[in-house]
Protein backbone atom coordinates (compact mmCIF):
# COMPACT_ATOMS: atom_id res chain seq x y z
CA UNK A 1 0.00 0.00 0.00
CA UNK A 2 1.34 3.02 -0.78
CA UNK A 3 1.05 5.50 2.13
CA UNK A 4 2.44 9.14 3.10
CA UNK A 5 3.59 8.51 6.79
CA UNK A 6 4.35 11.16 9.33
CA UNK A 7 6.53 9.46 12.59
CA UNK A 8 7.81 9.88 15.96
CA UNK A 9 4.79 11.51 16.91
CA UNK A 10 5.63 12.51 20.91
CA UNK A 11 2.77 11.56 22.96
CA UNK A 12 1.41 15.05 23.77
CA UNK A 13 1.59 15.86 19.97
CA UNK A 14 -0.65 12.42 19.26
CA UNK A 15 -2.86 13.98 21.78
CA UNK A 16 -3.91 16.97 20.20
CA UNK A 17 -3.47 15.23 17.20
CA UNK A 18 -6.19 12.40 18.12
CA UNK A 19 -8.34 15.30 19.68
CA UNK A 20 -8.43 17.11 16.26
CA UNK A 21 -9.37 14.33 14.15
CA UNK A 22 -11.80 12.72 16.66
CA UNK A 23 -13.64 16.43 16.44
CA UNK A 24 -13.50 16.87 12.38
CA UNK A 25 -13.15 13.17 10.84
CA UNK A 26 -14.12 10.20 13.05
CA UNK A 27 -15.64 7.11 12.36
CA UNK A 28 -16.80 5.98 16.11
CA UNK A 29 -16.85 2.12 14.63
CA UNK A 30 -13.32 2.27 13.80
CA UNK A 31 -11.20 3.45 16.22
CA UNK A 32 -8.09 5.13 14.76
CA UNK A 33 -8.69 5.36 11.36
CA UNK A 34 -10.35 8.43 9.82
CA UNK A 35 -11.94 9.62 6.76
CA UNK A 36 -11.26 12.41 4.88
CA UNK A 37 -13.64 13.65 2.58
CA UNK A 38 -12.02 14.13 -0.89
CA UNK A 39 -12.97 17.75 -2.56
CA UNK A 40 -15.28 17.22 -5.44
CA UNK A 41 -13.21 19.32 -7.77
CA UNK A 42 -10.52 16.27 -7.39
CA UNK A 43 -12.45 13.61 -8.73
CA UNK A 44 -11.81 11.80 -11.84
CA UNK A 45 -14.22 11.37 -14.33
CA UNK A 46 -15.53 7.91 -13.46
CA UNK A 47 -15.05 9.42 -9.54
CA UNK A 48 -17.42 12.12 -10.89
CA UNK A 49 -19.37 9.30 -12.54
CA UNK A 50 -19.82 6.94 -9.74
CA UNK A 51 -22.60 9.24 -7.81
CA UNK A 52 -23.48 6.54 -5.67
CA UNK A 53 -19.81 6.15 -4.52
CA UNK A 54 -19.60 9.13 -3.15
CA UNK A 55 -17.99 11.03 -1.48
CA UNK A 56 -14.88 9.93 -1.67
CA UNK A 57 -11.89 9.66 1.17
CA UNK A 58 -8.69 9.35 1.91
CA UNK A 59 -8.39 6.64 4.83
CA UNK A 60 -5.99 8.04 7.93
CA UNK A 61 -5.09 6.01 10.84
CA UNK A 62 -3.47 7.43 13.95
CA UNK A 63 -1.45 5.10 15.65
CA UNK A 64 0.69 4.90 18.66
CA UNK A 65 3.50 7.61 17.20
CA UNK A 66 2.64 7.88 13.60
CA UNK A 67 -0.14 9.25 11.21
CA UNK A 68 -0.13 6.95 7.98
CA UNK A 69 -2.66 7.96 4.93
CA UNK A 70 -3.34 5.43 2.22
CA UNK A 71 -2.75 7.17 -1.07
CA UNK A 72 -5.82 5.46 -2.12
CA UNK A 73 -9.39 7.09 -3.05
CA UNK A 74 -12.23 5.08 -1.47
CA UNK A 75 -15.80 5.02 -1.37
CA UNK A 76 -17.40 3.68 2.17
CA UNK A 77 -20.67 2.40 -0.30
CA UNK A 78 -18.47 -0.42 -1.58
CA UNK A 79 -15.20 -2.99 -1.01
CA UNK A 80 -14.35 -2.99 -4.79
CA UNK A 81 -15.87 -0.40 -7.98
CA UNK A 82 -14.00 1.17 -10.61
CA UNK A 83 -13.82 4.60 -8.65
CA UNK A 84 -11.70 3.25 -6.27
CA UNK A 85 -7.80 3.53 -7.48
CA UNK A 86 -4.62 5.41 -6.27
CA UNK A 87 -4.93 8.95 -5.92
CA UNK A 88 -3.54 10.92 -9.02
CA UNK A 89 -1.13 13.33 -8.35
CA UNK A 90 -3.37 16.17 -7.84
CA UNK A 91 -5.47 14.65 -5.48
CA UNK A 92 -1.97 13.31 -3.26
CA UNK A 93 -0.70 16.57 -3.45
CA UNK A 94 -3.84 17.85 -1.78
CA UNK A 95 -4.19 14.90 0.63
CA UNK A 96 -0.74 15.81 2.55
CA UNK A 97 -1.19 19.40 1.95
CA UNK A 98 -4.53 18.95 3.98
CA UNK A 99 -2.65 16.48 7.17
CA UNK A 100 0.49 19.51 6.44
CA UNK A 101 -2.18 22.45 7.54
CA UNK A 102 -3.26 20.15 10.17
CA UNK A 103 -0.01 19.47 12.26
CA UNK A 104 0.51 23.53 11.12
CA UNK A 105 -3.04 24.54 12.93
CA UNK A 106 -2.24 22.23 15.82
CA UNK A 107 1.53 24.03 16.13
CA UNK A 108 2.96 20.12 15.69
CA UNK A 109 6.64 20.19 14.30
CA UNK A 110 7.32 16.17 14.48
Amino acid sequence: MKQYVIDEIRPGERKKLKDYLDEHFCDPAMDGIYWIPLEEDLLSETQRQHRDCQPLYFAVELGEDALACELLVRTRQRVRCDCIAYASEKQRNWMIQVVDAIFEKLELHT
